[in-house]
């Protein structure tokens, strides 16, 4: 037993370097180029199963040696690679500029050529451990995945004690170890010395640093600037900022001045992964700015409503509302640090003081119970935390209707100095929620009030009059806002403040006429009679099965974004990343896929078990992360947060897989136990399509610690099952030929590479139930394309 632990330890650093990597790209750019890291990750296993095939019989006469050199050598080459990534030059932004995208994708390869070798040489450990224990695949497959467990949650519970650019100088370690365990005592002395110059290396030469686009940058650099608090954990790492520079971000009238209205007041800014998400106050929170404020447009229409405010803003929102004339302000705070913050103040950022007419409530936006004329939600709610989006879904916006007083309406903030487009999805999602409630003319009950940079539908339980149209007018015209859209209100001819042009990505320009444009009001019209308007973007609704207002971008206009990726915003880079990354993922898959045609003498079988084989293991490589994905994303809406929802549903799959995989080396009836694992997995899926979306609904007001218990419990059975086919098809396949077993292993890493980038593209384009679905397919196909027995 003792001579698997190796391959635990090595399975754990590699899947710990990998998280650890994409907390670094989180930090120092933005998350969507941590895709690349599990790319080359996956990358790395499929070619090392590949030259394993090539050099069976060379690697098995040298395996006493390679076990202990292998980590070693990982030990090495992971404190390279992440010293090169460090060092790389990678803007994103000068991506987007085509004068100087050149130099950037000399970068993206440089990070290929750093880190790639660590991964491969992980590869080709785990593959060789195949190879050399090919009698017990099941065993030696289950510390493979409990390993990789096992380094998912230690990476987990690093992040609440190191910053991410410590976190793989942390991991190197576990490495040395796996060396030191494998070979004799000349290896331990080895893995010490390489240990103790690998991190004197990554600490006297590794720079990893925010990039200056990032937004903490300039506000970090300013004179006198200074970082007031700090708090590490798995969500990110959080940075209260006090300088000159930081504001209550609202969007205040031009004409406040005029209206007798102060500027918004000076603040604390919070950052998380240098990304703003608040601002705090550094006293009492002052709304004195409030009646000039583009968000108080619902209040304009309503006589001390009582409000739900979705956002605390450390505060500020709440004081906002009561300044408004809210008569009960009932603030809901989902993201952790912020509503910590409204109850004990943070750093030296106070606690809001006590107030009769305002409730902090425990309550999830999704469930919260109670009636309420304004369901009001912040300006920065959306940019607070991402699972924040649920709340922009047609399916949240019909519950937020249902438990409005009759006279009520709900306010969606969602800004348009990127792209126009949005507004306009947000329209599109606010029909559809009202065509959920069952109202038959959505029209008459949407109103649409901007300024230059940020927009206001307001989805009211009435139609919309003509003295409520007059009165939202009159609002809007005092302070030079635009009312894009109202029942009623006539498009033509109307003063624009605002100048709002349309852009289109099948245009090389953006219009431009003599005259102010507002291109909401184009297509307010036509997006809520049902009609969008048909070219390169998406306008369908967001739903709780598509819960992402971004990426905007349609497939099949690709093309012309990338024609025209200048004008497009960072959230819809991640989609071109994704194409990118898949279309590599498939050329690798091709490549290790058609390997057979060139090296048969190296397989030595016959032509339909390499047939079988093809798909047998891609459906296996698919099928896993597609179903794994997809209970990812239902895990972070349960927990509230993407990174504990990734780290525990993978944590839980890989370790009860690992069981699964134990159990299945000693199947006496494989086929049967195929069958069975299948029939499970399939059967697990089809629950999960049926009731995932109720069953995460009705446990969000649960306890932490108990959704965690809820979750682990529902992902076992499935996870068990999943367990099985891999080691299974291992074993009888390699019946076929021996050299089958690592062109397995490649087979099974290519498909992986190929399934996370698919999943993305899928299950934004179409839904999470068609991860799910595809998932139940590709594990069918496993189970049909087993090899029948030789006559």
């Amino acid at each position: 037993m003792q001579s698997l632990i190796p391959l635990f330890l090595i399975a754990g650093a590699a899947v710990g370097v990998e998280i650890a990597l994409t907390r670094f790209f989180a930090v120092a750019s933005w998350s969507e180029y941590g895709y690349w890291v599990i790319s080359i990750a996956m990358t790395g296993f499929a070619v090392s199963g590949v030259v394993m095939v090539l050099g069976r019989e060379a690697f098995l006469r040298h395996a006493r040696w390679l076990l202990p050199l292998l980590p070693i050598a990982m030990l090495a080459v992971g404190g390279a690679g992440w010293i090169g990534a460090t060092l790389n030059g990678f803007n994103p932004l000068e991506l987007q500029n085509p004068a100087t995208a050149e130099g950037q994708l000399v970068n993206i390869a440089l990070y290929y050529a750093a880190l790639f070798p660590f991964f491969f040489l992980a590869g080709l450990a785990v593959s060789l451990n195949f190879v050399v224990h090919a009698g017990e695949v099941g065993r030696v497959y289950g510390y493979d995945l409990l390993g990789a467990g096992t380094g998912a949650v230690l990476a987990l519970l690093l992040m609440f004690v190191l910053h991410p650019f410590a976190l793989v100088p942390a991991l190197l370690p576990l490495l040395a170890v796996a060396a030191m365990i494998a070979g004799g005592t000349r290896w331990r002395i080895a893995a010490l010395v390489v240990l103790a110059g690998t991190e004197a290396a990554v600490f006297g030469l590794a720079a990893p640093r925010v990039n200056e686009f990032k937004a903490i940058y300039a506000p970090l650099n300013v004179p006198d600037s200074r970082v007031v608090a700090e708090i590490m954990s798995p969500r990110g790492v959080y940075q209260l900022l006090d300088n000159f520079t930081e504001r209550l971000d609202t969007d205040v009238s031009n004409n406040a001045g005029g209206l007798g209205v102060p500027a918004p007041p000076r603040s604390f800014g919070l950052y998380r992964d240098g990304s703003r998400i608040a601002a705090l106050p550094n006293g009492q929170p002052d709304a004195a700015h409030a009646p000039a404020a583009l968000d108080g447009a619902p209040y304009a229409l309503l006589d001390a409503p009582r409000v739900v405010v979705l956002g605390g803003a450390g505060g500020f929102r709440a004081a906002e509302a009561l300044a408004l004339g809210a008569s009960h302000v009932t603030v809901i705070e989902p993201e952790p640090v912020l509503r910590a913050a409204l109850l004990q103040g943070l750093g030296p950022s106070p606690a809001p003081a006590a107030d009769p007419r305002v409730v902090i409530s425990a309550a999830h936006p999704l469930t919260a119970a109670g009636q309420y004329d304004l369901v009001d939600i912040a300006g920065d709610f959306l940019g607070a935390d991402d699972q924040n989006r649920n709340v922009f879904t047609a399916d949240a916006l019909a519950g937020f209707l249902a438990r409005l007083a009759p006279d009520g309406m709900i306010s969606v903030p969602i800004g348009i100095r990127e792209l126009p487009v949005y507004a306009v999805r947000v329209l599109a999602t606010a029909r559809e929620a009202l065509r959920i409630a069952g109202v038959a003319d959505p029209a008459r009950h949407v109103a649409v009030i901007r300024s230059a940079w940020n927009l206001r539908v307001l989805i009211a339980r009435r139609p919309f009059d003509e003295a409520r149209v007059q009165r939202l007018a009159a609002f809007a015209d005092e302070r030079s806002f635009d009312l894009s859209y109202a029942p009623g209100l006539a498009v033509e001819g109307r003063e624009i403040w605002n100048d709002l042009p349309p852009i289109s990505l099948e245009s090389t320009t953006v219009e431009q006429s003599g005259d102010a444009q507002d291109a909401v009001a184009r297509e307010a019209e036509q997006v809520l009679a049902g009609t969008p308007p048909a070219d390169a973007f998406d306008r369908s609704p967001v739903t709780a099965d598509r819960p992402w207002l971004s990426p905007l971008v349609r497939l099949p206009s690709l093309g012309a974004a990338l024609d025209r990726i200048e004008i497009l915003p960072q959230q819809e880079i991640g989609l071109l990343v994704n194409v990118a990354v898949l279309a590599q993922a498939i050329i690798l898959a091709l490549v290790v896929s058609l390997l057979p045609l060139l090296a048969r003498g190296a397989l030595r079988v016959p032509v339909a078990v390499l047939g079988r084989a093809l798909v047998y293991f891609p459906a296996l490589g698919l099928g896993f992360l597609l179903i794994e994905i997809a209970f990812i994303e239902h895990a972070a809406l349960l927990l509230g947060d993407r990174t504990s929802g990734f780290a525990l549903v993978l944590t839980t799959m890989l370790v009860f897989s690992g069981i699964g995989a134990m159990w299945a080396g000693r199947v006496t009836a494989p086929v049967r136990a195929l069958r069975v694992a299948v029939l499970v997995a399939v059967g697990c899926s089809a629950l999960a399509l049926l009731g995932v979306r109720p069953a995460v609904l009705a446990s969000l007001d649960l306890p932490w610690m108990l959704r965690v218990a809820l979750l682990v419990v529902a992902l076992a059975p499935i996870s068990l099952a999943l367990g099985f086919p891999f080691p299974l098809g291992l074993d009888r396949f390699q019946q076929e030929g021996p050299s089958l077993l690592p062109w397995a292993w490649a087979l099974n890493g290519a498909f992986s590479v190929v399934a996370t980038p698919l999943a993305n593209l899928l299950g934004h384009g179409m839904g999470l139930s068609w991860l799910l679905a595809a998932g139940m397919i590709c594990y069918t196909g496993a189970l049909l394309s087993w090899p029948r027995k030789r006559p």
